[in-house]
């Protein structure tokens, strides 16, 4: 198998009791399927002492570098300033807040060629609460019909992608959006695309950002501006 250099980042937000474990677990794994790797974490301006403990995390890993936010500026820009950051060819990220396991970015590396634009994962069975199930699957349902995307599980955040695809692309999306705006994307490119079921657990630890009225109401705005720019101006 041939062996690629890769960018792992996760974006954080108040994920003290994760964050250290998930970058001990990637940087295990990159050791042995990489030819070369990086670590960015990416702190949104967390509060509960995530900083603190990257900081000495990064002491003792120089395969770490960190990025801090002066301020919350949402789950878009926070994955945006990572993949801006990145240095190696094939960008990886997921969720801080241990609801994939970096372990399985192996599944996804396995599959890694010098064609393929995106390796996603795809949620074997949903973790979650169940009102948090329902609205996943309307929120998929909703992207597929309005985007016209095709891949099976939009929101699993646990992807590997092929930097050059984005190459001059300018984003759109500061919120959650941005996942959709990425995929979208790479669909229109026609990109090679192969997606990899993953294991999805239980948060166990903090809220999530997402699922409350006032986010899902500012990402319903944001999903309006998306549409318009990438799908509706086309036709």
């Amino acid at each position: 198998m041939k062996k690629y250099s890769i960018s792992a980042m996760f974006p954080c937000y108040n994920d003290r009791e994760t964050i250290s474990l998930l970058i001990d677990k990637v940087n295990s794994k990159l050791k042995q399927f990489a030819d070369d790797y990086e670590i960015i974490v990416v702190d949104d301006f967390s509060t509960d002492g995530s900083r603190e403990i990257l900081l000495e995390k990064s002491k003792e890993n120089k395969k770490l570098r960190l990025i801090f936010h002066d301020k919350n500026l949402g789950y878009g820009l926070t994955i945006r300033d990572g993949l801006l950051n990145a240095k190696f060819p094939y960008f990886f990220y997921t969720d801080g807040d241990g609801q994939y396991d970096p372990d399985e970015i192996e599944k996804l590396i396995k599959f890694l060629d010098d064609d393929m634009a995106l390796v996603n994962g795809y949620k074997i069975l949903r973790r979650d609460p169940f009102y948090r199930i329902i609205i996943g699957r309307l929120y998929n349902l909703f992207m597929k019909f309005f985007f016209g995307i095709k891949l099976k599980d939009i929101d699993c955040d646990f992807r590997i992608i092929k930097k050059d695809i984005f190459k001059d692309e300018k984003f759109i999306s500061t919120s959650g959006t941005i996942c959709v705006e990425m995929v979208k994307k790479i669909e229109l490119k026609k990109g090679k695309i192969k997606e990899v079921g993953v294991n999805h657990y239980n948060r166990e630890y903090g809220n999530s950002q997402f699922f409350n009225f006032k986010r899902l109401f500012f990402v319903s705005f944001h999903i309006l501006i998306l549409w318009y720019n990438i799908v509706g101006k086309r036709r």
